[in-house]
């Protein structure tokens, strides 16, 4: 199963990642960690990235996911997927370009071993977060922006819903008990 952590800027992907790699033995790929270079320098100068800066990056996310997903391992993700688009770019590739024709609208919202963790909270928790957060390239000041595109996930998307003001033990524990229901629900 693959866990793709997901939200705005500052909400505790990063985070919770790391809590949940640690307590479940999982690979974390760190979204972050595959900005090409003028996307972070975009983003140090509180330059907002469009659609086109984030197509590589997510590519090359979805490269991950399906290297995992191939290998049948476990793994999680941390990477904003801020628009239904980048989520089915994450899914789906290439494929899922609008350009890509009819079949484009054909792709199936998710799928059975990719789950979306939306981690959901309100604009001056996370901008207070963000505000004493160090050594990060995002700044406070771009979270209006990513608020402003933000999509959040439909059920169909394969989404477990996580409120940032729980904390890393009790969103890491509604994690595992989505595992835990997962692997006792009968394969389709």
């Amino acid at each position: 199963m693959i866990y793709i952590i997901m939200g705005v800027s500052g909400c505790g992907k990063s985070a919770l990642g790391a809590f949940l790699s640690e307590k479940l033995g999982w690979p974390l790929h760190e979204g972050d960690s595959f900005h090409p270079q003028g996307n972070i320098e975009k983003m140090a100068r509180s330059e907002p990235l469009t659609d086109q800066d984030r197509l590589p990056w997510l590519l090359k996310l979805h490269e991950v996911i399906e290297r995992e997903r191939s290998s049948g391992s476990d793994a999680l993700v941390a990477c904003s997927a801020l628009k239904r688009l980048y989520r089915q770019i994450l899914l789906h590739g290439s494929k899922a370009f609008p350009s890509s024709g009819p079949d484009q609208d054909g792709l199936p919202a998710s799928s059975p071993d990719v789950c979306f963790l939306f981690l959901y909270g309100d604009y001056d928790l996370i901008q207070q977060r963000m505000v004493v957060r160090r050594g990060h390239y995002m700044k406070a000041d771009l979270l209006c922006s990513q608020f402003d595109v933000l999509e959040p996930p439909l059920d169909k998307e394969n989404v477990l819903p996580l409120d940032i003001r729980m904390s890393i033990t009790d969103m890491a524990m509604e994690v595992e008990k989505h595992i835990v229901s997962l692997k006792s629900s009968p394969s389709p």
